[in-house]
């Protein structure tokens, strides 16, 4: 449903479409995060020598005050990345199948679509492949491009606008994190907040979210369908 804040452009004249990945294009329900926040705090564990309950108390206070996890052991403790993000993606993706309906309502939206994501190339591909998703997709755009800067540092949204040559007031994000739409309507863009991800707190960004949808697949089908 729109929000009071109207949009830039009506969507059936979007012509690039950012999607987030994790929890956005699989529900929630899935809880792929929850084995990824396990995994990032068995290796604060390792690195670091804290207990469990130490660990994720570290965990958080890298996400409330770097962002990521990542940014934080990188600021802070000086870590190399690739290290941190092979081990905390090497998930199992089980949990995730096939999603034909949503690839229908890909396959229909005209436009360029692009994977705007915290995670990696790698993880993005294998959860498309599970959803079956991965041909819809023309770049995955990741935290190793954004040189490990995280969503929703400004920055990386216009640098992601010039690599891919796109006209952020003609483009449009996806997102089940609403502060990593604030950057995005700053642009220009047309902003799609998925609700009922596992991140409740972000709520209260109104001004910056166009659309809150609960079923994307159903949302975007709608946008090219003739309204009888």
């Amino acid at each position: 449903m729109p929000d009071a804040n109207s949009p830039p452009q009506p969507l059936n004249q979007i012509e690039t479409w950012l999607f987030d990945l994790d929890n956005t294009l699989y529900p929630g329900s899935c809880r792929l995060f929850t084995e990824i926040e396990e995994r990032m705090a068995a290796f604060i564990m390792t690195e670091l020598n804290l207990d469990k309950d130490g660990a994720h108390a570290l965990r958080r206070h890298f996400y409330t005050h770097h962002g990521t996890t990542l940014r934080g052991l990188m600021n802070e403790y000086h870590f190399e990345p690739t290290k941190f993000l092979d081990h905390v993606h090497e998930i199992d993706l089980s949990a995730v199948n096939e999603d034909r309906a949503l690839g229908a309502a890909l396959a229909a939206l005209p436009g360029r679509k692009l994977i705007f994501t915290n995670s990696t190339v790698t993880h993005a591909s294998r959860v498309l492949a599970r959803l079956g998703l991965g041909k819809h997709f023309a770049a995955i755009h990741d935290i190793v491009a954004c040189d490990y800067v995280p969503k929703p540092a400004p920055e990386i949204y216009a640098a992601m606008a010039k690599r891919y040559d796109f006209d952020p007031t003609r483009a449009a994000m996806v997102e089940d994190m609403a502060k990593n739409l604030v950057p995005a309507a700053a642009l220009g863009m047309t902003t799609i907040w998925v609700t009922g991800g596992p991140h409740p707190e972000d709520d209260g960004h109104g001004d910056s979210i166009h659309y809150r949808v609960e079923n994307l697949t159903e949302f975007l089908t709608a946008i090219h369908t003739p309204r009888g």
